[in-house]
């Protein structure tokens, strides 16, 4: 079941468990308008239907089926009627507004059943425990040692090193300004900046290349560079924006290749946890390297640098898919349960146990980043897997 699926039914439950918050049920409101979910949505109520009508006693059997009938298009033989792609937007409106209005009396004749009548109530299961999303979280750590927590430091001038003056800006961004380095003779300093689980950083290099961490990432560079290249070395997961600059090219070293460019945008990614090393060009050029492997790319090409030596580069790649994470989004197209609970775990800190090995499922579709784990997770329950969440951790059974 694809993840708009999975949402629609997530959202529907919510509402019939009168735990939706207002911004799901003004989702759900929108895709009940857009008709492109309808068959889906039929399903759904009918089955919230047949579970709420054994205490539907108000309403006998013609008005029951009328009604249901009516919400569900249905024609008078009880056949579903096929959609009209011509229906105007006020009756499409006035037809949602009738399921929400048909789930709200669902609840109310669950939760308030006639004393004569004998009714088991459905209790919504919440998690014992959550885990909130990620956010601007990194420590930098000077060429001296000094650490700053710069999700608590304050905006405007951090440090000084040399010439280089270290800002951290209004909007959450590290910013390197080393204007004044042009005469001086000091060598540069290296600076560490490092997001924990459930961080994730923007910074603006020196050379006004900008850099977005993911999290469990850190990012290892010069105060201003100097020479015939600018090289930074990262763990983890990282969004580039080089700035252009024919005569010193740009280099990225990781533990398992080199990528030199002059002036591109592309990701990387090269957890040590994660068994593939993946660089994906976006704009641009760029050339990696990795023993006696050796690849130019093309933008929509992609580089996967194998831990056990096998190493190839894939054509026509989803940059949406891999970039996503920097658009505040988990955007997933065949993968595996593992691989999302991977990132999970990276964004909600927490840590995965799995007690009968990995499902074998597969998902295609998109969550925002900014849901709570226990959003995310509940779109995976919708399609069978069985986990929940317990402190800080997530068991699948």
């Amino acid at each position: 079941m694809n993840t708009s699926r999975l949402r629609l039914r997530y959202l529907f439950d919510r509402y019939y468990s009168k735990t939706a918050t207002a911004q799901e049920r003004d989702e759900l409101l929108t895709i009940i308008n857009d008709g492109a979910a309808d068959e889906e949505l039929s399903l759904l109520i009918r089955q919230a239907w047949e579970d709420i009508k054994p205490n539907a006693t108000l309403f006998n059997a013609d008005q029951t089926n009328a009604m249901l009938s009516k919400i569900l298009g249905a024609d008078a033989s009880g056949n579903n009627a096929k959609p009209r792609n011509n229906i105007f937007l006020w009756a499409k409106i006035s037809t949602a507004a009738m399921i929400l209005l048909f789930v709200g009396f669902g609840i109310y004749i669950k939760h308030h059943p006639r004393k004569q009548q004998q009714t088991t109530l459905v209790k919504v299961k919440r998690p014992l425990h959550d885990a909130l999303p990620g956010g601007n979280k990194a420590i930098l750590t000077l060429a001296n040692g000094k650490t700053i927590i710069l999700d608590n430091a304050q905006n405007g001038m951090l440090a000084q090193q040399g010439s280089t003056l270290i800002k951290k800006t209004a909007d959450g961004q590290l910013l390197y300004n080393a204007a004044g380095t042009a005469n001086t003779k000091a060598a540069p300093e290296i600076n560490v900046i490092s997001t924990p689980r459930g961080g994730q950083y923007q910074v603006i290099l020196p050379d006004g290349t900008n850099v977005w961490l993911n999290s469990a990432s850190s990012l290892r560079f010069p105060t201003y560079f100097t020479g015939t290249t600018r090289q930074v070395e990262i763990t983890g997961e990282a969004y580039f924006e080089v700035a252009k600059n024919k005569a010193m090219p740009f280099r990225v070293k990781t533990n398992h290749a080199d990528i030199e460019v002059l002036g591109t945008h592309f990701n990387v990614m090269a957890y040590d946890d994660e068994a593939v090393m993946k660089t994906t060009l976006l704009e641009g050029s760029v050339n990696i390297t990795s023993g006696g492997f050796s690849a130019r790319l093309k933008p929509g090409q992609q580089a996967q640098i194998n831990k056990t030596g096998q190493n190839k580069v894939i054509n026509d790649v989803d940059v949406d898919d891999e970039t996503a994470w920097k658009n505040g989004i988990f955007q997933f197209k065949d993968a595996g349960i593992d691989v999302i609970l991977r990132q999970a775990a990276r964004w909600y800190d927490v840590d995965i146990t799995y007690k009968k090995g990995v499902p074998a499922r597969e998902f295609n579709g998109h969550i925002s980043r900014n849901v709570k784990a226990s959003e995310l997770l509940n779109m995976l329950k919708y399609a069978g897997v069985d986990l929940k969440i317990e402190g800080k951790d997530i068991i699948v059974y």
